[in-house]
């Protein structure tokens, strides 16, 4: 091992900045999202940070080529590593509450808390090489082998935080578990070692467990309403208890927006928007196969399992983990036999299916984000070819009507006319039509059904349809959909 330590160490750290990376992304997300700006961004600042870190590395590297020297840079990023559960409660989630511009919170904070390790253990590659240069002075050859071992290692490193320590582990464990890789390795390293450097050592591992205690206590008193944080393969999951107007909530927090909340006393749904669903019963008489795409916290299928008793609903949820979540506590009857729950991706779903059905709902936001595959042309010609004759499609829309912030409604509306016989919009809220707020769009195949011996139940939802609703935009398509994050 001793003969190949430099080997290891590259390999090793190379897999830890990609995890970092990783981590960095579900550390940020419950407090700006993850949208294709916020992983820009959080790249972008990690390749910044190993850029700097390769060149002091190797201005030190030439300056005083000792391996102790390597050992101490190592120690170091444990350290900084350390800080990350503290960093979150102390500089995230107070910047978060102090500005809105989710994109320079991420700058901003993912530069202090991942950017300082990643610039670290970037310092060791090119400090391996002229180490080994001191041996062999293949300058070449060992410097494109060393690139190489610390490529495999991140590879390696995004494979296993992505298939497997994420989901299993989640972010505390795994920073808890690279940071003692990392000081054990700094130790193994060290040459010659003496009371005063494994004293110094000794003090490196009082302030590495203490960081992680005093991370874990802060963000426990700063979230007092948390009840569990989970990480799954999709998304840092927080379910929260909450009370207001009288009453306590239980609610799901998928990255940085609530997804479902329930009454706690009642079972009742939370959300208002969902009730829009609903309207598959004014417009579509006897209608029986339902389709919803979104799971969530399940709280939509279980109420129209309560409602509609003759009915059934399948539901495209992505997320293994939010389902286990909706039935531990949610009050979810997976074993219901009107309910089907499939774990697929929901555009997936839509092009390979080949159930039918008379109703689809789509309640596909993850966090603050719209998916952008569920929102085109192509993905909305796959729904409109499963439902049956004069079936509809209720979808939930978080955009302003009017302004800088209503494209998305916008191209919606334009994509569903150009797929739908018929097209309606609906607010939920009285709000100011500048407002980001909910939504709902109503895609017609074929001629509607209504039952007007429903129109007294549904009349307050009706009357919040906005009429004469037009859009001076283009149609969202595979090729180009500008209405993602």
């Amino acid at each position: 091992m001793k003969k190949y330590i430099l080997e290891i160490t590259v390999f090793i750290c190379g897999a830890i900045s990609m995890i970092l990376e990783l981590v960095a992304a579900r550390v940020l997300s419950p407090y700006v999202g993850s949208s294709n700006l916020i992983w820009t961004t959080i790249i972008g600042v990690m390749l910044i940070s190993m850029s700097v870190g390769y060149w002091i590395g190797g201005k030190k590297a030439d300056k005083d080529p000792n391996i102790n020297n390597l050992s101490n840079l190592i120690l170091l990023g444990a350290l900084t590593t350390s800080l990350i559960p503290l960093l979150e409660t102390v500089l995230v989630k107070n910047f978060a509450n102090i500005s809105d511009n989710l994109v320079l919170i991420a700058l901003i904070t993912s530069a202090v808390i991942f950017g300082i390790p990643s610039f670290v253990l970037a310092t060791v590659s090119p400090f391996a090489v002229k180490l080994r240069d001191k041996e062999y002075k293949n300058v070449g050859e060992i410097s494109g082998s060393t690139s190489s071992l610390s490529t495999i290692g991140s590879i390696f490193g995004t494979f296993l935080a992505g298939f497997f320590l994420i989901p299993t582990f989640g972010v505390r464990a795994i920073v808890l578990g690279i940071t003692m890789i990392l000081f054990v390795l700094a130790i193994i390293l060290y040459e010659n070692k003496n009371r005063k450097h494994l004293i110094f050592a000794g003090i490196i591992a009082i302030c590495i467990f203490a960081f992680q205690i005093i991370g874990n206590i802060a963000f426990e008193q700063a979230n007092p309403d948390i009840i569990e944080d989970v990480d799954s393969e999709y998304s840092r999951i927080w379910i929260k208890q909450v009370s207001g107007n009288n009453t306590t909530y239980k609610t799901m927090q998928v990255e940085n927006g609530l997804e479902s909340y329930i009454d706690e006393e009642t079972g009742e749904m939370g959300a208002k928007y969902l009730y829009y669903y609903d309207l598959a019963d004014y417009y579509l008489k006897d209608f029986k196969s339902t389709l919803m795409i979104g799971g969530a916290a399940y709280t939509y299928p279980t109420h129209y399992l309560d409602k509609f008793q003759d009915k059934k609903i399948d539901v495209s949820e992505i997320d293994e983990k939010m389902t286990e979540l909706a039935v531990e506590q949610f009050n979810l009857d997976i074993n219901n036999e009107r309910l089907n729950i499939y774990h697929q991706d929901g555009r997936s779903f839509l092009n390979t299916t080949k159930n039918k059905y008379d109703v689809i709902l789509i309640d596909a936001f993850k966090g603050e984000n719209a998916p952008f595959e569920l929102t085109t042309y192509e993905a909305m010609k796959n729904a409109k070819n499963i439902l049956n004759d004069n079936g509809i499609v209720i979808t939930n829309i978080i955009s302003s009507i009017e302004g800088k912030e209503s494209d998305f409604i916008k191209y919606e509306y334009s994509t569903y006319k150009k797929v739908f016989d018929d097209v309606k919009v609906f607010k939920v809220r009285q709000q100011e039509d500048d407002e980001r707020q909910n939504l709902i769009l109503i895609g017609f195949k074929g001629n509607t059904n209504i039952d007007d011996n429903k129109y007294a139940e549904y009349e307050n939802l009706l009357n919040m349809e906005i009429k004469n609703f037009t859009s001076d935009v283009g149609i969202s398509t595979d090729n180009y959909a500008p209405i993602g994050d």
